[in-house]
């Protein structure tokens, strides 16, 4: 897609083509170098934000209100926050910390953290996980919510490529928001069905 917009002298004269082009080449560039420096099978593509992506390993981290790190966990990219609060809670105990209240972003706040802390009496800070608020799917068949991308991810590992808001502005609950995938993976998917309908 560069080639072709850089060989169409039309278009790639225009500065408010070529900067995004030359910034998508770059980007593209450092991606395909790090991938080529690494020979780490095992590190996956995670991201900073909707439009920030890296290649490697996350630390995931607990820490004090006086700041002293009690426990760490490190998981490739792609994997969610969420998932490792059990166990930094447990890490943080088997260090010597009484944990009474844990304070944490919405990645912390899924369904078996919130039934964890309940069952072992800690209170859980944390903005409701978008799949509180708007359901579940079975477990099986469960997208998570990368909070870093502000995306969804399906069990197939597909990001969402676009957030939508459907309903009217400003009218209570009536605003839901939608999130589409690229149709073209999900047309070849292995796990299609039950979740992709032609059309």
């Amino acid at each position: 897609l560069i080639e072709i917009i850089e060989n169409d002298s039309s278009l790639s004269a225009y500065p408010k083509v070529k900067e995004p082009l030359n910034l998508l080449k770059e980007m593209v560039e450092d991606d395909l170098e790090n991938l080529r420096i690494s020979e780490d099978e095992d590190a996956k593509v995670g991201h900073k934000s909707a439009d920030s992506s890296f290649f490697g390993y996350k630390t995931h981290l607990a820490m004090t209100e006086e700041r002293i790190i009690t426990a760490a966990t490190i998981t490739t990219g792609e994997k969610s926050d969420g998932k490792e609060l059990q166990t930094l809670i447990e890490k943080s105990k088997d260090a010597g910390i009484n944990v009474e209240t844990v304070i944490g972003d919405a990645a912390y706040s899924e369904k078996a953290n919130i039934e964890y802390s309940r069952d072992h009496n800690i209170q859980l800070v944390s903005k409701l996980h978008p799949s509180i608020t708007q359901g579940y799917r079975k477990k099986e068949d469960e997208f998570h919510f990368n909070k870093d991308a502000g995306m969804y991810v399906c069990k197939a590992g597909h990001m969402a490529i676009r957030k939508g808001r459907q309903g009217k502005k400003g009218v209570g609950a009536n605003q839901v928001d939608t999130y589409y995938f690229n149709i073209e993976k999900c047309k070849h998917c292995p796990f299609q069905e039950g979740c992709y309908k032609p059309g």
